[in-house]
């Protein structure tokens, strides 16, 4: 079992570690029982999303805090009107992301509207946007329809938990109700965790996903 000190250091050294993240000496860290807690300022939404990751790497974080400000400089500062095209732009040449999704952005602050069939569209519409310059943060009101039915999707969720590699399927316990499909159990880590939620979130027919996976300590 790790100590708080040493979970702490661990993910200073994992934020060091990755290269795309441009503001590590800018980011505090501090550890209570396993949950990590990031504060600081950074220059780009991306970099607030790349630590909150990393941080989430780390075997036994049990859960992330990110209280991360953007802020960017002068030199990354872009007029609402420019981060609109180039969102839309994005959108428009994604292949993965469907053509009733729609941006709107307010003093830095991007927006997205519309409809998807799948999560990991949803998704790809947001994670996209995180490289641009001059975007503060992303509110993602996309809303998901689904024209699949969600018959048997208990068993096909199962089936795709033991298939991964990555995943320990037989301390998870899976029910659904409707399109929600709620995960219960324990995993090795937040890693793990988030790999489930994602097998999940593939089946035909899902609306919404709780995750009450706990990592174990």
């Amino acid at each position: 079992m790790k100590s708080d000190a040493d979970l702490q250091h661990d993910v200073q050294d994992e934020l060091r570690w990755d290269p795309s993240i441009h503001a590590a000496e800018q980011i505090g860290v501090s550890v209570k029982n396993g949950v990590v807690e990031l504060d600081g300022h950074v220059d780009s939404v991306w970099d607030k999303y790349a630590a909150e990751r990393a941080a989430m790497r780390v075997a036994k974080v049990k859960a992330v805090a990110s209280e991360i400000k953007v802020d960017p400089p002068s030199s990354l500062i872009r007029t609402d009107e420019d981060i609109a095209r180039a969102a839309s732009n994005y959108l428009e040449w994604n292949v993965l992301v469907p053509k009733t999704v729609k941006v709107q952005v307010t003093d830095g602050v991007v927006t997205l509207e519309g409809t998807v069939e799948w999560q990991f569209q949803r998704k790809e519409a947001e994670e996209g946007l995180l490289w641009l310059i001059g975007v503060k943060s992303i509110l993602n009101n996309i809303t998901l329809k689904p024209k699949a039915s969600v018959a048997g999707v208990k068993i096909k969720i199962e089936e795709a938990l033991k298939r991964n590699a990555e995943i320990d399927a037989a301390h998870i316990m899976v029910e659904t109700s409707g399109g929600t499909v709620t995960l219960r159990g324990s995993v090795r880590s937040w890693v793990e965790r988030e790999e489930a939620e994602q097998a999940a979130w593939a089946a035909p027919g899902v609306t919404k996903i709780d995750n009450r996976l706990t990592v174990s300590s």
